[in-house]
């Protein structure tokens, strides 16, 4: 984009360029001449790199108004796309998501149902994996947050709400956070949010006893942290989930599971295909097994 800016500016000086030097030729010729005035967009392309400067005429003001234009943009150019470039280098996004939320029974999750926990109550599944084949990452959390929109009883006010919301643990106990000591390549993880609630369908009505009936905007935010073995840095993530039903970020069924195979390279497993599909309802009563993380 900013190369096809900078071509767009060279052509706009070099058109004006021509248009406005003192010749004894006529516009028309001066245009007609293709070698000529494509040899000066490139002259003018070189001079807003910075790598080239424009010789106007002395006594043209327009001449001298495209040079110094032409020489701040070749003194401002670099500098941006060297920028461009840092945040690329440096702006680490390891994790991928899968592009919705599955709501299921909880009897479908990777951990035996908790004494007292009703097996039909619905818990939220997140999934993500880590692309990067290169990067080491460590020392993974992740945590939940509710977020949403309502008046406030005290003066009326549209107020924004924000509740920490339980996630369950390696133990299938609840807990503030789920982490973990390591983040295999390739390999998926979920992070399991309880209702505490039936879901019938679609939006959640209810969620960890909050009731949404009368909230606006409700949204829900996954945010994962860890570290970057090599960098000693920290890289996060994070990744919304808007909770209206027409914005398709939820849907009801138990996401279909990668076939984990120590025999070949995670990339080669079953499964990767329908990363971002649900099971049948017939698969969905066969018994859950537990992912590769």
């Amino acid at each position: 984009m900013a190369l096809s800016a900078l071509v767009c500016l060279a052509v706009f000086i070099a058109a004006v360029w021509t248009l406005t030097e003192h010749s004894s030729r006529s516009v028309g010729d001066r245009f007609r001449d293709g070698e000529g005035l494509f040899n000066l967009t490139l002259g003018a392309l070189r001079a807003c790199v910075g790598t080239d400067s424009l010789n106007p005429e002395q006594d043209s003001l327009a001449h001298q108004l495209l040079a110094t234009l032409a020489s701040l943009t070749g003194a401002l150019a670099p500098a941006v796309v060297l920028g461009i470039v840092l945040i690329k280098l440096f702006a680490l996004r390891p994790f991928v998501w899968r592009q919705r939320a599955s709501v299921s029974p909880t009897r479908t999750a990777d951990f035996p149902v908790p004494a007292g926990a009703a097996a039909d109550h619905a818990v939220i599944a997140v999934r993500f994996y880590n692309c990067f084949d290169n990067l080491s990452v460590v020392d993974l959390r992740a945590r939940v947050h509710l977020r949403y929109l309502e008046t406030s009883p005290f003066d009326g006010s549209r107020v924004i709400y924000k509740k920490w919301l339980k996630v369950l643990d390696e133990k299938g106990q609840r807990a503030d956070e789920r982490s973990w000591l390591a983040v295999e390549r390739g390999a998926p993880f979920t992070v399991w949010i309880p209702v505490d609630a039936t879901v019938g369908q679609l939006p959640l009505a209810s969620i960890q006893g909050k009731d949404l009936s009368a909230s606006e905007d409700a949204k829900l935010m996954v945010r994962l942290t860890a570290r970057a073995v090599g960098l000693g840095s920290e890289v996060a993530d994070e990744r919304w989930f808007d909770l209206d039903a027409a914005r398709g970020d939820f849907e009801l069924g138990r996401f279909v599971p990668l076939k984990a195979d120590p025999e070949r390279d995670v990339w080669q497993w079953e499964g990767w295909e329908d990363f971002d599909s649900i099971l049948t309802e017939s698969e969905s009563d066969l018994p859950a097994t537990r992912p590769a993380s």
